[in-house]
């Protein structure tokens, strides 16, 4: 039953996820240019909060969870597993009070409905994988603009995601960056659980009932420590919590 109900689902939940997002665009459009960056992103909020809702589509069970833990006033860097494109409302609904900007492939800002729009003016990093220097420039100004203004920014340190759900290498350079960027920053693990398990097949058929946990794990204090140990033991710790041994 429930792979019938995943072939009858997927296409509805795909037209809901691109309907919010067209829905969305001219708003954010005009919350920002009448009213500013601060109506813009109250659209942002929520339509993150629809899309992530959308999951109840495929039947998934959804739970945040220690987001009672957050520190205020300081900058924060996320560091999350990656497992989808799913993964990014969850991030922006979970962490809306710190205004979450993102490290994203320059291809992204452009042509797709409300999420160009809001990696642009929501001052997220768009870099050029091709180019080190302009993908460093960039991380350093989105470091930079976090440590003013007690923002956060997420970096996903696999690089792609995994497919399997399989945390793959975490990567130290951009984290690196961010560090000497903002260095009043601490650091949220954030752990993704379900998506790719919902995509066991890609994007058709998604997997119907899928159990889906957000979880910010307690907070790590990054000053005079070692970048490629801790970004190891952010891994093991991300990596303990999906019951990944190896």
């Amino acid at each position: 039953m429930r792979k019938v109900l995943g072939f009858l689902l997927t296409p509805i939940f795909h037209l809901y996820f691109g309907l919010v997002l067209v829905i969305f665009h001219p708003f954010q459009v005009i919350g920002h240019k009448l009213f500013g960056d601060h109506a813009r992103r109250k659209v942002v909020d929520t339509l993150n909060f629809f899309l992530v809702k959308g999951l109840y589509i495929m039947g998934c069970r959804i739970k945040f969870s220690g987001f009672e833990q957050l520190p205020e006033g300081r900058p924060v860097i996320i560091v999350s597993n990656h497992q989808s494109l799913y993964d990014i409302p969850a991030v922006v609904h979970g962490f809306r009070k710190y205004y979450p900007k993102f490290i994203s492939k320059i291809e992204l800002g452009k042509n797709l409905p409300s999420i160009s729009y809001n990696l642009i003016h929501g001052k997220s990093a768009l870099i050029d994988r091709k180019n080190g220097s302009q993908s460093v420039k960039e991380i350093f100004k989105l470091g930079r603009l976090i440590q003013a203004n007690n923002y956060a920014a997420c970096i996903f340190p696999e690089g792609t995601r995994s497919k399997t759900g399989r945390v793959k290498k975490f990567m130290t350079a951009g984290l690196n960056t961010l560090l000497r960027a903002a260095p009043d920053a601490i650091i949220i693990p954030f752990v993704i659980d379900g998506h790719s398990r919902m995509m066991y097949k890609g994007m058709f058929p998604l997997k119907f009932g899928e159990k889906i946990s957000y979880t910010a794990l307690e907070p790590i204090e990054p000053k005079g420590k070692d970048v490629e140990e801790l970004t190891a033991d952010i891994q093991q710790l991300i990596k303990n919590k999906l019951e990944q041994s190896v």
